[in-house]
């Protein structure tokens, strides 16, 4: 794509705009790929500014309303970009579809999108017909590095572990830096220096990218998270970081302004203004969404065919309902899977309910729940009559009936809750 003729307005690659164009960020990216070893996505503290945090989800239509919203009470938004809380490529349907949306809707705003870069390649052409600007993180060129950096790395199905996951994920993004600059999107890389792991790398870092063509280097230091394998890791000092900033400005320009975004941050760059739109940001995560015309039902899990009382694991059929003159009728059951088999259980019953836009259940664990999410499938934990739920999802009515799930972000871990 050509060069954006208002690039300059983005703060984050334009320090001198920093005090008057702002961005504001659309959480509708729950799922990651990836497992960095000093991430935890866990809290949610209202004071609190840093990657992967947010005080709500968005689908793609409640992320147009929310900006909407956002650009009536701060005007001077420049930008408007994803960045989580998970990774915006591991939810490829959801963030597309917002940037579609955006596009549409504001065609004047720069686009913005923050990755791990490990799923980009498989979405190029269209995140640079979208975006103007990409954000990569590469923490680490030399796979013995990454080894240390991350404890997994998931691609499609597969997850792989250690040295494996480094190389995966460095020749991934070096395929998506090469290709953006090919397509002209501006791209910035992030760099997180981890004292002891690779502070004494970073310069090779700068180095590659810079070959590469990256616009920008931001070098951000640690921030040791609670429960995470670098949680005693001391983040590093501002002498430290100006030293490396030094190094790597042999390299490439250095961003040296950066305030850690959250994956719901509004407002100009220090001045974030997300605790005053957490209410406005938690009112449109609870818009209804317009479903798609190729998914006209809702399943449920009901033990007897009137209330639905049975958990999302527990079921051993789902009923399938459609609309009806003068009502809602049964269409079909479906036979689940049999239990076992871990995670692709899941994706084969995502997969038998790909034609529905809800199903309504009684519980629903994490990691299930996001894969439906991921397939386009909302849930909706409740207990009460089937007919009471089919109207809360189809005509917006007695959704106080209704605990709708919002799926909470990936929390990881050896436990491999996230896949």
């Amino acid at each position: 794509m050509s060069a954006n003729p208002h690039a300059s307005l983005h703060p984050c690659f334009n320090a001198e705009v920093k005090g008057s164009c702002g961005r504001v960020h659309l959480p509708v990216a729950p799922l990651c790929n990836l497992r960095c070893n000093y991430c935890n996505r866990k809290y949610d503290c209202a004071n609190e500014s840093r990657p992967g945090v947010t005080s709500g989800l968005l689908t793609p239509h409640q992320a147009v309303e929310y900006l909407a919203r956002v650009l009536a009470e701060e005007p001077r938004i420049t930008v408007a970009g994803i960045a989580g809380p998970g990774d915006p490529l591991a939810n490829p349907q959801a963030t597309l579809q917002t940037l579609r949306l955006v596009r549409q809707r504001f065609p004047e705003l720069l686009i913005c999108l923050s990755s791990n870069g490990l799923a980009l390649p498989d979405h190029l052409e269209e995140v640079a017909a979208l975006a103007s600007h990409v954000t990569l993180t590469i923490n680490a060129v030399d796979p013995e590095v990454g080894a240390r950096i991350y404890a997994w790395a998931r691609q499609g199905k597969v997850v792989y572990r250690g040295r494996a996951a480094a190389e995966l994920l460095l020749e991934r993004q070096m395929e998506a830096l090469a290709g953006l600059k090919e397509h002209g999107v501006m791209v910035k890389v992030n760099t997180i220096i981890i004292p002891g792991v690779n502070d004494q790398h970073v310069a090779q870092v700068a180095g590659r990218v810079a070959g590469l063509g990256a616009d920008l280097h931001n070098l951000m230091p640690l921030y040791p998270n609670a429960d995470t394998p670098f949680a005693e890791v001391s983040e590093p000092g501002a002498q430290q970081m100006d030293a490396l900033r030094q190094i790597c400005a042999g390299h490439l320009p250095q961003m040296s302004h950066c305030t850690r975004c959250r994956a719901d941050a509004v407002g100009l760059l220090g001045q974030d203004r997300s605790p005053q739109m957490r209410g406005c940001l938690v009112s449109c995560s609870q818009l209804p969404e317009p479903a798609p015309p190729d998914r006209p039902y809702v399943a449920v899990a009901s033990r007897e065919g009137a209330l639905v009382n049975l958990h999302f694991g527990q079921a051993a059929r789902f009923q399938v309902w459609g609309p009806a003159p003068g009502g809602y009728a049964l269409i079909e059951e479906r036979q689940a899977p049999a239990p076992g088999g871990g995670v692709e259980r899941w994706y084969r019953l995502a997969e038998l309910l790909k034609d529905c836009r809800a199903v309504l259940v009684s519980g629903i664990g994490e990691t299930p729940g996001l894969i439906l999410e991921e397939s386009g499938v909302t849930t909706l934990e409740m207990e009460g009559f089937i007919d009471q739920g089919l109207r809360a999802v189809y005509e917006g009515l007695d959704a106080s009936l209704l605990k709708v799930r919002k799926v909470k972000p990936c929390q990881g871990g050896a436990g491999g809750s996230c896949y």
